[in-house]
């Protein structure tokens, strides 16, 4: 495994520190639209790109959540955070609960939105050949975000969204990435932990739904809790944002008391 310095941008300067980990199909800019409303004194947030995206677009990799976890906890030393929590989306979701093994004295909270959780989610049949096309069909990506936001938001969005994800994500690494998010299972290596564990997610998410976090992340985490965002799908970041923020910040601040 090799080391590497995950590209990233620092908004804030409050004591508890907090890493945001975007999905399978953004980079950093997965969290633009929350940004302005972010409390920049309670938090400092440091956004990143995983390799494979954004900045790190042309990074080497095996572009594996275990991986993902490592980088994090190496950027963690150069910025001297001893202790922080981790925001992840989706994929980023998975990542977050690998740093449950890898640095669990590290962490303070994990928060999920709309995570992939530890045991993987298996694509069978056509579902697979859906997501793994998508690495070279713009088409399939604007599908698999229909899809999972509930075929309700508008058609220049969809097509923002997929633009994006294009313009920001290296195909043959977007298609690594799906191996380990998908396919990896580490339930085993996470299951009990005590650091407190937030799951947010859209009720119009038939995919990485409430129920599945009720029947996964909810049983598995002694602290953990659930909240679903009856208006929004897979992308609270753009489609509740502030509700989003509220939930978020709110679970972080819960343990206000703790040491930085």
């Amino acid at each position: 495994m090799t080391s590497f310095v995950l590209p990233h941008e620092v908004h804030g300067d409050g004591a508890h520190k907090v890493f945001a980990v975007h999905g399978w199909f953004a980079d950093r800019s997965a969290y633009a639209a929350v940004l302005p409303d972010l409390d920049r004194t309670a938090f400092t947030y440091a956004l990143v790109d995983l390799r494979g995206y954004g900045a790190a677009r042309d990074a080497v990799g095996s572009y594996t959540t275990t991986e993902a976890a490592v980088d994090l906890v190496e950027l963690a030393d150069r910025l001297g955070w001893q202790r922080f929590s981790v925001i992840g989306h989706s994929m980023g979701g998975a990542v977050a609960q690998r740093l449950l093994s890898v640095a669990p004295h590290r962490l303070r909270r994990i928060v999920g939105v709309s995570p992939v959780p530890a045991s993987g989610l298996p694509l069978p049949g056509e579902q697979g050949v859906l997501f793994a096309d998508a690495a070279h069909r713009p088409e399939n990506r604007r599908a698999i975000i229909d899809f999972t936001t509930g075929s309700r938001r508008p058609a220049a969005w969809l097509d923002r969204m997929v633009d994006l994800s294009l313009e920001r994500s290296d195909a043959k690494a977007f298609r690594a990435w799906l191996d380990s998010w998908a396919g990896d299972d580490f339930r085993a290596d996470v299951e009990g932990s005590e650091v407190p564990a937030l799951a947010v997610a859209g009720e119009l998410d038939p995919a990485l739904s409430p129920t599945l976090m009720r029947e996964t992340w909810m049983s598995w985490y002694p602290r953990a809790e659930l909240v679903g965002l009856p208006c929004a799908g897979h992308y609270a970041m753009d489609e509740t944002p502030l509700e989003l923020i509220r939930t978020v910040e709110d679970f972080l601040r819960a343990d206000a008391g703790e040491a930085a």
